[in-house]
């Protein structure tokens, strides 16, 4: 399959909007011989990894940087990208990057329609295109990525590459690599809402947490002590644990399912998100399976499986899911996808044990589930210190 150049509708950078970037022709080369042609933008090509879209509007500078995407070219079905450019390196009180989920961008490579590179919004200090080539990060736009999310959603999600001519690479399976030793924390730290105020103490499985959801568990009064993905910390002193999001096949993170397994022997409130959802799966004994074309974007509807008239919309990215079928008799399905049918969350039936595959932190995406760390952060104070 080879694509024509899409037209563009974003005007190119004039005089005072900043540099422009040689529109160098390259393409994008998926394992079954599909090709797309289109331009480079950001860093030069070439760009290797699994190529994976997302069908949300707006958030780019989230994405880009949010851990689950290691390892993924990156497709975003929204036409225009870029157009709001990228903003600077805020920090907000407790020391986290404002409008970043982690502290470089993620993704292997970026795919869409059309990059803008005359930014306009008050908080931008550069360009997305600027951003990228700033981080090694080749792009490529003036394709059909609608187009390409169709092949994707009949074919199933795939290697790939970004390259242009002289530029071969071969392709690359990010989810044969430890990927979460990529992304998790170097060594243990604490992080405390108030230093002069006794909080409880939640112990955080860094996987690759997002910014958001350490944001979210400070707000919430927590006092956080963050952990290396296969640190070993149940002879800590601890009120309860999180589990966080981050790439790649739940079934290489074999230390975080082991001690996993040990926690839940303690009784203590366990909370995992998106990966880390995968992850107490696995070690309550149920399976997981690789999805077709996963799960990303904004706009994910979710019901309550026990008040079906409770739907919310979810912000997700993920490529694996729990097989219903093998969920122990203590386990229930808390959430459910109304896509697809697939399981969104787990609860146990009487011990403070509970999951969530989507994002409650959102960043980028609605807010409608953030009360799942409200519930979380009242289970941990009513358990005895």
């Amino acid at each position: 399959m080879r694509e024509a150049p899409a037209r563009t509708g974003c005007p190119d950078a004039k005089e005072g909007d900043g540099p422009t970037e040689p529109r160098l022709k390259a393409r994008l080369v998926l394992e079954d011989g599909s090709v797309f042609e289109g331009r480079a933008f950001g860093s030069d090509p070439p760009g290797r990894g699994e190529v994976v879209f997302n069908t949300g509007m707006t958030g780019y500078p989230e994405a880009l940087t949010d851990p689950s995407y290691r390892g993924q070219i990156l497709v975003l079905t929204y036409p225009l990208v870029g157009n709001y450019g990228v903003p600077g390196p805020q920090t907000d009180r407790y020391g986290l990057p404002r409008g970043f989920e982690s502290d470089r961008i993620q993704v292997a490579g970026l795919v869409v329609s059309e990059a803008c590179r005359a930014a306009s919004h008050a908080a931008a200090v550069t360009s997305l295109s600027e951003w990228m080539e700033s981080q090694g990060i080749p792009g490529l736009e003036g394709i059909d990525t609608r187009r390409v999310t169709l092949h994707l959603r009949g074919a199933g999600v795939m290697p790939g590459k970004i390259v242009s001519d002289g530029l071969e690479t071969s392709f690359i399976d990010p989810n044969t690599l430890d990927l979460v030793s990529d992304v998790t924390c170097a060594s243990p730290s604490s992080i405390l809402p108030d230093p002069s105020i006794d909080r409880p103490a939640v112990v955080l499985v860094d996987c690759g947490c997002k910014n958001g959801i350490l944001r979210s568990l400070l707000d919430r009064g927590l006092a956080v002590r963050r952990m290396p993905s296969t640190a070993y910390f149940l002879d800590s002193d601890f009120d309860g644990i999180v589990i966080s999001n981050g790439p790649g096949d739940p079934q290489m993170c074999r230390a975080a399912v082991r001690n996993t397994e040990r926690a839940l022997a303690l009784g203590k409130p366990i909370l995992g998100i998106c990966l880390g959802h995968q992850i107490l799966g696995l070690a309550s004994g149920a399976e997981t399976w690789k999805l077709r074309f996963g799960h990303r974007g904004q706009n994910q509807p979710c019901v309550l499986e026990q008040n079906r008239r409770r739907c919310f919309m979810t912000s997700q990215n993920h490529g694996y899911a729990l097989r219903e079928e093998t969920l122990g008799r203590e386990w229930q399905v808390w959430f459910r996808n109304l896509n697809d049918g697939t399981v969104e969350g787990i609860r146990h039936v009487s011990r403070p044990f509970m999951g969530v595959q989507f994002h409650p932190e959102a960043r980028p995406g609605p807010p409608d589930t953030g009360w799942i760390f409200d519930e979380f952060a009242s289970l941990v104070r009513r358990r005895p210190g």
